[in-house]
């Protein structure tokens, strides 16, 4: 083993560039053979607050968490590429990223490629209280990467190692455990971040949080719709579906600005959503008519769905950012396959596919009310027609089912082009999602 800790893992001059969309990456580059699959880490307020991010290679069981050296070095490799590249610095912003690591990992020059502060290294008691491993945990901790102890019970009673701990992974019901634990920071015991793993009902979730416990979800994870009836969507909901059909009957934009005034609040939340640099606009827009006038009537109707997707109070933050997570990896995925004229399309039948859970609507009763063209309702409702394949990729990713291999390839593209378009999208989303979610 070496400790050759000072090579950026693709410095060479082979090194690939950073990729910004789907066609990013050659089959050579990193992630040509396996794809990239991760859990969100929710706070109390269930807001996304860093990710779970593992290797899937081929032949690797779905669902399964590797902590293999191999798979850790290409995650590395291809977290670097699209999280952090070079001249532009950790895309994530405060967000973690945690990866579970085996011994052999954490010697591998691969784990500098990635800013320390914001990566957490998986391991469990063995490895943590392996001596022959404790001089390059202390090294890696000096640099601040964290670790989080996995599979115990119990931290451990050398002082010098509990202190390399700065998260602890416990059971969803486990309370006795984090009683403990308290117990022992109220004692003068260096704290730790308690996190929940394995959690798959809002019970858990919310039992979690009573015991000030952040949680781990997979894209199993969500709400189901609760409510049937027509007249269910809350008022904003029915202002912006009112709006989206005055676009589609290409009505003038003086009338959608009137129709628009009536909430002064999604006016707000509608032009600081347009000015948000996820947006790109090079001039400030002061005005939905400025608007049309700049980019017409395609983006606007994108942009009120993304507000209608977001325009339930009582919905999940991580529900709307998995919402939009899941809109620009479908625009991403379609890019160079499908005509630019399409990329409006893409994003809504990404989003729209999540609007009964973010609304609290069955779909049946969404698209009573909101009117989508039949290319878009078939991908909602049966991953047919044209964007259909794109959206059902999107959630075998999401769920890790082992079917993204083989959906990716239907689409002919390749794991590269995958895991590229969903880092890009985790960036995007970073921007898109705080401006949309209200003022």
């Amino acid at each position: 083993m070496r400790f050759d800790f000072f090579r950026r893992a693709g410095s060479d001059d082979s090194a690939p560039g950073n990729g910004t969309h789907a066609g990013a990456l050659l089959s050579s580059e990193p992630g040509a053979n396996g794809h990239v699959a991760y859990e969100m880490l929710l706070d109390a307020q269930r807001r996304v607050i860093g990710y779970r991010m593992a290797w899937r290679g081929p032949g690797d069981e779905p669902g399964a968490r590797t902590a293999a050296a191999v798979g850790v070095k290409a995650l590395m490799d291809t977290l670097a590429v699209h999280l952090n590249p070079e001249n532009a610095g950790w895309l994530l912003g405060p967000q973690m990223v945690f990866v579970d690591v085996s011994v052999d990992a954490l010697f591998q020059s691969e784990l500098q490629s990635l800013p320390a502060n914001n990566v957490v290294l998986c391991i469990g008691s063995d490895d943590l209280l392996d001596a022959d491993m404790r001089s390059i945990l202390l090294f890696l901790r000096e640099q601040g990467f964290g670790f989080m102890l996995c599979g115990a019970k119990a931290l451990p009673d050398d002082t010098e190692l509990r202190a390399i701990v700065t998260h602890f992974e416990v059971e969803a019901n486990d309370a006795d455990t984090v009683a403990r634990l308290r117990q022992e920071i109220l004692l003068g015991h260096p704290e730790v971040e308690l996190i929940a793993a394995h959690v798959h009902t809002w019970r858990e979730f919310d039992a979690c949080v009573a015991r000030r416990v952040n949680v781990f979800i997979d894209g199993a994870f969500g709400n189901p719709p609760v409510r049937e009836a027509e007249d269910a969507l809350q008022p904003e909901s029915l202002l912006i579906v009112q709006l989206m059909q005055m676009i589609q009957r290409n009505e003038d934009v003086r009338t959608i600005e009137a129709a628009l005034k009536h909430d002064a609040a999604l006016t707000y939340r509608l032009l600081r959503y347009i000015n948000s640099p996820s947006v790109g606009m090079a001039v400030e827009i002061h005005s939905l008519r400025h608007a049309v006038a700049m980019l017409g009537y395609s983006p606007l109707y994108r942009w009120l769905s993304l507000l209608l997707a977001t325009s339930n109070k009582a919905g999940s933050p991580f529900m709307m950012k998995k919402a939009i997570l899941r809109g620009r990896f479908v625009e991403l995925m379609g890019q160079g396959m499908l005509p630019p004229s399409e990329s409006d399309n893409l994003f809504v039948a990404g989003m729209f596919s999540l609007l009964d859970q973010l609304l609290g609507v069955s779909m049946e009763g969404v698209l009573r009310k909101v009117q989508l063209t039949e290319a878009v309702q078939q991908a909602i409702l049966s991953r047919g027609g044209l964007y259909g394949p794109f959206v059902a990729l999107a959630e075998a990713c999401e769920l890790d089912n082992g079917e993204a291999a083989r959906l990716s390839e239907a689409l002919f593209v390749g794991a590269a082009q995958v895991n590229a378009a969903q880092l890009a999208a985790l960036v995007w989303s970073q921007d898109a999602g705080p401006a949309a979610s209200g003022p």
